[in-house]
């Protein structure tokens, strides 16, 4: 079988945690590199052995040798590359979030459909051993109609003060788009994609502005930074299900560094993640139960994880493992969030 070639477009950040996936999967070889930064470019392709390195991605996605393109940009920049890849024939892995618009998520759906290439989100907190042994428990209905959660990832002055984060033209936004996208997409594959139809939210910066204001991943906060620091919503979907989402990259919260919780209630049982715990309850007994799933090790970290998937999907003909149409309902709420903030108000989801 002929193995995949990839090119991986930005390779300065998370790029360095998917290349152990493309280098243990057993179909596909990394061939090229791509970066504006010339100095990271150089210093990625001697760690890592790759030859072909260049600073315009446009002679990647030409490149006829490459089967597969790896996306790890800015938000900002994932549709157009992604567009042009799959155009030019590739198959195309993109870091969360698939893009900051859900205009732009339905125009990477089209270009897919167009060109019958794979096109996968990077949401890789779906490939860690709790989450996948989450998801198949629930799967059996133990939990039965699931009508409300509760979920959020906050952190303790804990910002990626790279531009590429910190700065909208680049990023799109902060938490909200940053991290709200990990638990949120996690939440709804969880929930079994209920569609959601409104969005009440807030997105602001508190605290990112104050004097003095630092990271503990980097000191003071840039003057550059122009996106928020924190973000709530309350969601309805279709169903009449609920869903409150908080993020934050600053909050005076009573964590190390970051908290990551998610709850789900049920009509039949709650449960909650990543304790891989599940609540349930003997009405005629009067009786309380509280289980908690053994785990195994993971054999593989996720982000390597999500890219063998991947390469084996294609190989396999199979559907992507992180469909766009999800990504899209992501975004829906994710943008609703900011629609709301500059609306004041609950606003509608189409």
């Amino acid at each position: 079988m002929d193995v995949l070639k990839v090119g991986v477009i930005g390779v300065g950040g998370i790029a360095r945690f998917h290349m152990p996936g493309w280098e243990a999967c057993a179909y596909t070889e990394v061939v090229a590199g791509c970066d504006i930064d010339e100095e990271a470019l150089q210093r990625w392709g001697k760690e890592f052995n790759v030859k072909k390195l260049v600073t315009d991605a446009t002679e990647l996605i030409r490149d006829p040798e490459i089967d597969i393109i790896d996306i790890c940009t800015p938000n900002n920049y994932h549709a157009p590359l992604a567009i042009a890849a799959l155009e030019a024939g590739k198959h195309v892995l993109c870091e969360k979030p698939l893009a900051p618009t859900t205009d732009e998520i339905r125009a990477l759906i089209a270009a897919r459909d167009r060109s019958g290439r794979m096109l996968m989100t990077a949401q890789h907190y779906r490939f860690r051993g709790s989450a996948r042994a989450m998801k198949a428990e629930i799967d059996t209905g133990v939990l039965g109609d699931i009508y409300h959660a509760r979920s959020w990832m906050l952190r303790r002055a804990a910002v990626p003060i790279r531009p590429g984060f910190i700065m909208k033209r680049h990023s799109s936004g902060g938490p909200c788009i940053d991290i709200g996208v990990h638990i949120l997409d996690l939440t709804l594959w969880f929930m079994g994609h209920p569609r959601p139809v409104a969005v009440s939210g807030v997105a602001r910066a508190e605290l990112a502005h104050q004097e003095g204001a630092f990271s503990i991943w980097g000191g003071p906060i840039p003057p550059e930074f122009d996106v928020e620091d924190f973000a709530a919503a309350f969601v309805r979907f279709e169903n009449g299900a609920t869903l409150i989402l908080e993020v934050s990259w600053m909050l005076h919260h009573g964590t190390e560094v970051e908290d990551t919780q998610l709850w789900l209630y049920g009509t039949k049982g709650g449960c909650h993640w990543p304790r891989c715990e599940f609540y349930e309850s003997n009405n005629t007994t009067r009786q309380h139960y509280d289980r908690r799933l053994k785990l195994v090790q993971d054999t593989m970290e996720p982000h390597a994880l999500e890219c063998v998937e991947f390469a084996q999907a294609i190989i396999d003909g199979a559907p992507s493992p992180v469909p766009a149409e999800q990504s899209l309902q992501v975004m829906m709420i994710l943008e609703g969030i900011y629609r709301s903030q500059q609306a004041g108000k609950e606003v509608r989801l189409e």
